[in-house]
């Protein structure tokens, strides 16, 4: 497949320069930052917002349909979006939002519901290569730098997994050489491919694919992969897929997607459509895991977003409300509408988060009350939700509508 070279503009005058380990600290490399937690390791950034929001360094109207997230990694940023009749990775360069090159990874994707066309995941940048998954279930692996395709796999024909009903909606995790994705198929719930050549090192399960990105956990003493499949809740071992829990009472018959949340031996994982969450803890059995429940209550129910662990406190939307709530115990602290349904991030001691109507805000973190500091306005598109989750690198926040994607200044430095 064809890669483009795009003509590359120099950064911006008056950018502030990063030396090399601030630069790298500052990455957002992957879906939900770089531990999959929706946190970033930034500092040094506003602490409150002008009336009309931070300044808007650029806007690109040119990335197309669909809902993928952004990565942002050794000077590059990295999404997904279907143009014409078909889907691409892009990259543009992250401070002036100039397109780099884009690699086609096949056929458009079509939802037959009406939620809107286009790739959902979001790439994972590891090692000067680009992972990543279209809504069709193609797995592909680009050089960071050139664009160009290194490998190609259309899991969907591989492994025999259907698409689910609103697509392949995960984002593939790196680990120790590993490309983990989930196809769906008999025998292929689960599969390890090999990051330098796409060849298949194990599969495990048969469950149906859901929409949730895997996670690392060493719960009970194994490193294991933890995911939400169609069916349940589950673990199995890193080094050879095999399946070590599986707990079905918090996954629903129709869209498991949130990404779990882990903590030592703790596994949080929360679906809606009327279902709840539930906390797991992980106990080493006979050289297994096994997973205990500790509670499942109705009071936190993650639709599309996930929540993000602060201290002892879980903030994330249950349904349409902004919650807080104590992790061991799942006691809710508080419940606010704050700017809608929506999902959020954290960085600096900040939330940041979007509603899913274009509003945004810049809120404390805090067990006691909601505590909102700022807020602006961003609107939305083609009379669709706002579904992509924010991206925050070198202090800049990066927010996308579906082909519009917006760049921030969130630096202290900056001038208002």
């Amino acid at each position: 497949m064809a890669t483009r070279q795009a003509p590359t503009r120099r950064t911006l005058l008056g950018a502030i320069p990063f030396s090399l380990a601030a630069a790298k600290a500052a990455q957002w490399p992957q879906w939900r930052g770089p531990e999959r937690d929706g946190r970033s390791t930034e500092t040094a950034l506003l602490e409150a917002w002008p009336d009309d929001g931070p300044r808007l360094m650029w806007r690109s109207d040119a990335l197309g349909r669909g809902y993928s997230s952004l990565s942002v990694s050794d000077g590059k940023l990295i999404t997904m979006g279907q143009l014409g009749n078909a889907q691409f990775v892009i990259a543009l360069d992250p401070e002036t939002g100039d397109e780099i090159w884009r690699s086609e990874t096949g056929p458009g994707y079509q939802d037959h519901f009406d939620y809107g066309d286009g790739p959902r995941s979001s790439p994972t940048v590891h090692d000067g290569r680009v992972y990543s998954v279209d809504g069709r279930g193609v797995v592909t692996c680009n050089d960071l730098e050139t664009g160009n395709m290194r490998w190609s796999m259309d899991t969907a024909t591989e492994f025999g997994g259907d698409i689910p009903v609103w697509g392949r909606s995960e984002s593939p995790l790196l680990d120790e050489g590993r490309v983990i994705v989930q196809p769906g198929g008999e025998g292929a719930g689960i599969v390890a491919l090999n990051a330098v050549d796409g060849q298949v090192l194990w599969s495990s399960g048969s469950d149906a694919a859901g929409y949730a990105s895997a996670v690392v956990s060493t719960g009970g003493g194994v490193r294991q992969y933890v995911t939400l499949t169609a069916s349940a809740a589950v673990g199995v071992r890193a080094s050879d897929g095999e399946p070590l829990w599986r707990y079905e009472r918090v996954s629903n018959d129709t869209a498991n997607i949130p990404t779990p949340v882990v903590r030592g031996d703790y596994v949080f994982v929360s679906t809606d459509y009327g279902v709840g969450c539930a906390l797991l803890r992980l106990r080493a059995s006979n050289g297994g895991v096994l997973a205990d429940e500790v509670y499942f209550h109705r009071d936190m129910r993650n639709h599309y977003s996930s929540c993000v662990l602060l201290g002892d406190t879980l903030y994330g939307f249950s349904a349409r409300i902004l919650t807080a709530m104590d992790f061991e115990s799942g006691e809710v602290l508080w419940r606010d509408r704050s700017v809608g349904k929506g999902q959020l991030v954290w960085a600096d001691n900040r939330l940041y988060v979007l509603g899913e109507a274009g509003m945004v805000a810049l809120v404390e973190p805090d067990p006691e009350a909601y505590r909102e500091i700022s807020r602006f306005e961003i609107g939305r598109s083609r009379n669709r939700e706002t579904w992509t989750t924010p991206a925050i690198a070198r202090g800049r926040l990066y927010l996308r509508d579906q082909s519009i994607l917006r760049c921030f200044d969130i630096s202290a430095g900056s001038s208002s």
